[in-house]
């Protein structure tokens, strides 16, 4: 009986080996053929104060402008065009990503972590709009408390994400990348005590920004991390064992301000330099009483 699920196993693991091989080699394909290429989006959170924020996600699709110069459609009326994604137009090109609607955790994607939201074979050209829909299924806990977390009345079902054409890295031939940050602390607005989703996202590549990484102890203090500048604000929760870390930053000075709680008494760092690209360690920060 043992040698017979041995040879089942082996069997399985032939079989999930072929497909995953069939998916990769139809994926390059795809990626390759004329006049396409590979886009991948991953999602990473800007963290507020809850234990967990769900948003329900429904699809993610992109506006492609053709043309030679997309220069000449700056001033379009983007909105407009983003409440039409079924209009045929000879140089925009709507592509739907595919994605498996679903709810995603989105503070499990902080501290530098994050998750593929979409990957993709597109039509090649300039991305002029990421159009995410959501659903109605958002809920977020805080203090061990479950929320619904509504849609404003007469707000639009979806966000639309406006860039100028040439945002996305191009880390291979073929193949383009972006992240996307949801900021969770302004995307979540509390108003007589009911939370309503208005959602506000960043975007960056890794490897043209900046990264500011650090630890605070002890855990107890519950720290909540406010990087700023005339200009930016990022924020960030640590982790368990204390590590936070910000990405997407622009090169300039920072202060770092450290809300504590439990009896700990709040700091701020000054003058932290931050470079165009690279991590800037502000090493351990520990918190008093």
């Amino acid at each position: 009986m043992k040698t017979k699920n041995i040879f089942l196993a082996a069997l399985l693991a032939i079989a999930v080996s072929a497909v995953m091989t069939a998916c990769n080699k139809s994926t390059s394909a795809e990626s390759n053929a004329a006049g396409k290429e590979q886009l991948s989006l991953y999602l990473t959170d800007g963290p507020g104060v809850f234990d967990n924020v769900y948003i329900d996600i429904r699809s993610v699709k992109v506006l492609v402008d053709t043309s030679k110069d997309t220069r000449r459609h700056d001033n379009d009326d983007w909105d407009r065009r983003g409440e039409d994604d079924k209009k045929k137009d000879s140089s925009f090109v709507w592509e739907d990503l595919g994605i498996k609607p679903g709810i995603y955790d989105i503070l499990k994607f902080r501290n530098g972590a994050d998750t593929i939201l979409a990957s993709a074979g597109i039509t090649k050209g300039s991305i002029r709009l990421i159009k995410i829909e959501l659903g109605t299924n958002n809920t977020l806990v805080k203090d061990s408390v479950i929320y619904p977390v509504q849609l404003p009345p007469n707000d639009k079902n979806y966000v639309l994400i406006k860039l100028k054409g040439g945002e996305c890295e191009e880390h291979a031939p073929g193949k383009k990348r972006l992240w996307l940050d949801f900021d969770i602390a302004r995307s979540i607005v509390e108003k007589n005590n009911q939370f309503f989703l208005k959602p506000v996202f960043h975007f960056f590549v890794v490897n043209n920004s900046a990264m500011v990484a650090g630890k605070v102890t002890p855990k107890e203090a519950k720290a909540v991390i406010t990087l700023y500048n005339q200009t930016d604000t990022a924020y960030a929760l640590p982790n368990q064992e204390g590590y936070f870390k910000m990405r997407g930053l622009k090169e300039g000075n920072y202060s770092l301000y450290v809300n504590a709680s439990n009896g700990y008494f709040d700091t701020t760092l000054n003058n932290i330099s931050v470079k165009a690209t690279g991590e800037t360690s502000v090493g351990i920060i520990t918190l008093r009483k």
